[in-house]
């Protein structure tokens, strides 16, 4: 199957997925403890007269039939009307424009990160293999791996920020300041480390794995068989078969990503796009909770997809055939 047809048959399955996750999402609120009304209201909610309440609430169609609020809003949502969010109390689309770049930035920087430090490591770790690096990173990844990113965004609060007083905890610029390249690279330093944590232990212990798998191959036998230095058998000959199933990792990790930078965005009152989904779900506020999910469910897809082309295109041997 030619790359142009995976992604054609992706996007295919990605509809009846999204359908689902659409449905899901207005089910679930339909069926939430939370009352709307109450988080659009605010305080107002306890003083205004029941019959203004239901006055309200039917105007703003929270007592609609579920199917017939879904369906509303599956047709707003073909026009490329995305509703306006009653918890915000502006357009989904302007939200998601506002917000959305703040959370790449914040993914992206973790990632590479992330990345950069499990290659070095996992490739060290696997070429000097038994060594006190090798045991010293295994075992602290092994042990990072079970912790929470909000457990380690505490202690990264309590130390770097409140105990040594090296790093602002919250926000995207001091209060008062303007937004500048500075002042958000000191800010981001923190979120963006802590979720780089969070995705590290994985991605290197599977690069020390692969590589320890490659390097018993016949063809690395073969290279050392020739007298070939061992740098160059390690990064030449085993290192690329080691890194192929490395882009599959990545795609499949953009869940966990999703759900981790949820976290480190409400931690450290990072104005990005997951933080808001919180707020959302706690507001059941349906426009903006389906359009967030709806986009956290795209990007899931999109890493697998992009994952799955970069295999391709690295291993021409790889012939997708669904």
């Amino acid at each position: 199957m030619t790359i142009l047809r995976l992604v054609l048959h992706r996007a295919l399955v990605a509809v009846p997925v999204l359908a689902l996750v659409s449905v899901a999402i207005f089910v679930l609120a339909a069926v939430s403890p939370f009352d709307p009304l109450s988080a659009y209201l605010g305080d107002r909610y306890l003083t205004m007269d029941p019959a203004d309440q239901a006055r309200l609430a039917a105007q703003l169609g929270f007592d609609d039939p579920l199917p017939q609020r879904y369906l509303h809003w599956v047709g707003d949502l073909l026009t490329g009307d995305l509703g306006t969010s009653l918890w915000l109390r502006q357009p989904v689309a302007e939200v998601i424009t506002e917000r959305l770049p703040w959370t790449v930035l914040l993914v992206a920087v973790a990632m590479v990160l992330a990345t950069t430090t499990a290659l070095v490591l996992g490739i060290w770790s696997a070429w000097r293999q038994g060594g006190w690096v090798d045991r010293a990173v295994t075992g602290l990844s092994h042990a990072i791996e079970g912790v929470p990113p909000f457990v380690v965004a505490l202690g990264a609060i309590a130390i770097f920020g409140l105990g040594l007083a090296w790093l602002p905890v919250a926000g995207l610029t001091d209060a008062g300041a303007e937004i500048t390249v500075g002042q958000v690279a000191r800010h981001l330093v923190l979120p963006a480390t802590v979720l780089a944590i969070s995705q590290t232990p994985v991605l290197l212990l599977h690069v020390r794995q692969s590589l320890l798998a490659a390097l018993t191959e016949d063809h690395v036998a073969g290279a050392r068989t020739r007298g070939l230095p061992e740098a160059r058998v390690v990064l030449r000959h085993a290192l690329p078969g080691a890194l192929l199933p490395f882009t599959t990792v990545l795609g499949a990790r953009v869940a966990e990503v999703v759900t981790g930078a949820m976290l480190v965005e409400e931690v450290f009152s990072w104005p990005g796009v997951a933080q808001a989904v919180i707020g959302a779900a706690s507001a059941v506020d349906f426009p903006l909770l389906a359009a967030l999910t709806l986009l956290a469910t795209v990007a899931v897809l999109l890493g697998s997809l992009l994952a799955d082309v970069a295999y391709t295109l690295l291993d021409p041997r790889v012939r997708l055939d669904g």
